[in-house]
């Protein structure tokens, strides 16, 4: 089913994909990737999404018509893969600024979440890839926002209604991320990712602050930096830094 989104973008959003329901939207866009059927900045969307996917093979769970599940796919000129993780910081900075308009507690988790520190994550991103040799070929961003939820089947979610105390227009919504990824990728691609380190660890949850962590022993330790390829930097209490991958560190 074809969709008009009125985005104020180049690309963006462009040409869509809505569909009433489906299992995962970057499944969705990967099997039009792999069919050679996808075009750059294309929108797939859906307000019933039954099996979401999150970090480490987990499910994201959406009550139908309240929140925002999509992917768009970028079409990729030029991209290596080393620079995988910049596409996701300027992707989370992109969500992150529209998100805070509503609530300004908002931060980014790394690697791909976005929570009040209080009252819990309001949303998540999946980047999946396209790779041949060392270019990055496509890259589809899949992100679910929980938006006008008021009750989860599980803790330590909230939604930006509960935050923000009213309801919040999808459609609108939906185009200001759009625009706001469109600028932040657009960047990303002309001007490099010059600045975009310091803007994330400006905005990153626990930056810099102790907290209890689990590497297969809990220990305490705070962050101090992510590298450029992703990896997070923490800082124990005996003054060592260990650098860690996605699935090699938990938050406590």
């Amino acid at each position: 089913m074809m969709y008009k989104i009125l985005a104020n973008t180049q690309f963006l959003g462009k040409d869509v994909v809505y569909l009433t329901e489906c299992h995962s939207t970057n499944d969705f866009a990967m099997d039009l990737v792999r069919c050679e059927r996808a075009t750059h900045g294309m929108l797939i969307w859906t307000p019933n999404q039954l099996k979401g996917k999150g970090q480490r093979g987990n499910r994201w769970f959406t009550e139908p018509n309240k929140n925002l599940t999509f992917s768009v796919i970028l079409k990729h000129e030029s991209f290596d893969v080393s620079d995988i993780f910049r596409l996701n910081i300027a992707v989370s900075l992109a969500v992150h600024q529209v998100l805070k308009r509503f609530v300004h507690s908002i931060s980014i988790k790394w690697p791909n979440d976005f929570l009040d520190p209080k009252e819990g994550k309001i949303g998540g991103m999946l980047i999946e890839n396209s790779i041949s040799g060392q270019q990055v070929l496509y890259s589809v961003v899949g992100l679910g926002i929980n938006v006008n939820q008021l009750q989860f089947p599980f803790p330590g979610a909230t939604s930006l209604s509960l935050l923000a105390a009213r309801d919040i227009d999808l459609k609108p919504l939906l185009e200001q991320l759009l625009e706001s990824i469109e600028r932040s990728y657009m960047a990303l691609k002309y001007k490099g990712a010059r600045g975009l380190i310091q803007d994330y660890l400006a905005h990153l949850y626990r930056f810099q602050q102790w907290a209890m962590y689990d590497d297969g022993d809990q220990f305490e330790g705070k962050i101090v930096g992510v590298e450029a390829d992703g990896k997070l930097i923490l800082q124990k209490q005996n003054g060592e830094t260990h650098r860690y991958s996605f699935k090699s560190i938990r938050f406590v």
